[in-house]
């Protein structure tokens, strides 16, 4: 029996939020290219299954995905803004197994500023409080961590907590995917500090999920100040994601796109085991962007998993002897403290590149529309569509 694996569906590139660190609502994809439910059936058994966007609940047949997904996911998480209130509360009746995960990158003011969505912070909680009140287990708050927001990351972790919500972290990232080439943290001291802070809370609590929680922001900080991964990468070996044009990629976190194949015209076999794919796996071996995003290094934990489990036990033991977590434990904090290393030099070790031409992955008809419109109307547009032909529905 083939080992079943860890896949990401992005199941549109249509997005209705503005955030400052993805330009991909600039780039959208057009709906009638996007994946079919052919085209999902196709997909192999996952032991996890994220669902993600642009904004996933765009797409009003979303249910219908789900549903073939449910068939051969042991556990699926739709990555949400929210803003969808009534889609997803609708969605949740139906599979009240599945984990929501709504980015906040803040409280309100914070929040609203960077996601660029009318009274976003607010329409986001609200549809947490309502899924919490329907009974949802896996839900929680998914937030971006940069200069602007860390210092509201332990105030939304502390009312997450309050809430009894699950909450994941997240830096900025430069690719394809998020159409971004200059996203950098700027006052590296000042964000790690921040998650200095979230690390000694997760190490304080009674949860070994949040224990391990700690060692994966821990590689955050590493990562921001450009290091090397604490793990090994293994994106396309027994993880892959798919986009909305049925290409299989690696991650989402390669500079250009890298395609394994495509479902909509192969068989899941063909395309996991072509010439193609070991290409990308080459690439993949032989990769330097360093990245830290959970869905590579949650199998990464997986797969090697006395290396953080060691790390618990070290940083818990920490806290019998009243000593806590620090980030100058990692070398390159203390050498930028002490002068040895410059901020121009950590700058390089970062996936920004102010230089870079941004590949946003579209396909030719995709990109073919933004000569007329921008990403932003056509959008605006299809949500119009939509809701005229919701309230046709209605009125019959």
């Amino acid at each position: 029996m083939a080992k079943k694996l860890n896949g990401t569906v992005i199941v549109t590139y249509r997005c209705n939020a503005r955030c400052t660190m993805c330009s991909r609502y600039k780039a959208p994809s057009i709906p009638e290219e996007e994946l079919s439910l052919e085209t999902i059936k196709k997909l192999p058994p996952m032991y996890f299954t994220n669902i993600t966007g642009g904004e996933p609940f765009i797409r009003t047949d979303l249910k219908d995905i789900v549903r073939e997904l449910n068939k051969i996911s042991d556990r699926i998480v739709i990555s949400t803004n929210g803003f969808f209130t009534d889609r997803i509360i609708d969605l949740c009746k139906e599979f009240p197994n599945i984990g929501i995960r709504i980015s906040i990158e803040g409280l309100e003011q914070t929040n609203n500023e960077i996601r660029g969505l009318p009274d976003g912070f607010n329409r986001g909680y609200t549809t947490l409080k309502k899924l919490r009140e329907m009974g949802m287990k896996d839900v929680g708050f998914g937030m971006t961590v940069q200069d602007k927001n860390a210092p509201d990351l332990i105030p939304l972790y502390e009312l997450s907590n309050k809430m009894d919500m699950e909450f994941a972290t997240a830096s900025l990232h430069n690719s394809f995917y998020f159409v971004e080439a200059r996203n950098i943290i700027h006052d590296r001291p000042m964000v790690a500090e921040n998650f200095e802070k979230l690390i000694n809370e997760l190490l304080n609590s009674n949860s070994p999920k949040k224990w391990f929680r700690a060692y994966f922001n821990h590689g955050l900080i590493n990562y921001i100040y450009g290091q090397k991964r604490l793990l090994p990468c293994d994106m396309s070996f027994d993880t892959f994601f798919i986009d909305p044009y049925g290409d299989v990629m690696p991650c989402n976190g390669t500079k250009d796109k890298e395609v394994m194949g495509n479902l909509n015209t192969q068989s899941w076999d063909e395309v996991w085991n072509s010439e193609a794919a070991e290409k990308v796996r080459y690439k993949v071996r032989h990769c330097e962007r360093q990245c830290w995003m959970i869905g590579s290094v949650s199998p990464a934990m997986r797969k090697r998993i006395w290396k953080p489990t060691w790390w618990v036990i070290r940083h818990k033991a920490k806290f019998w002897t009243k000593k806590k977590y620090s980030m100058y434990e990692l070398p390159i904090v203390r050498d930028y403290r002490d002068g040895k290393v410059t901020k121009e030099e950590l700058d390089a070790c970062s996936t920004c590149d102010m230089k870079a031409c941004v590949n946003n992955g579209l396909s030719a008809a995709s990109n073919a529309q933004l000569r007329s419109r921008t990403g932003e109307e056509i959008v605006a547009e299809d949500l119009a569509r939509q809701t005229a032909a919701d309230g046709q529905a209605v009125n019959r």
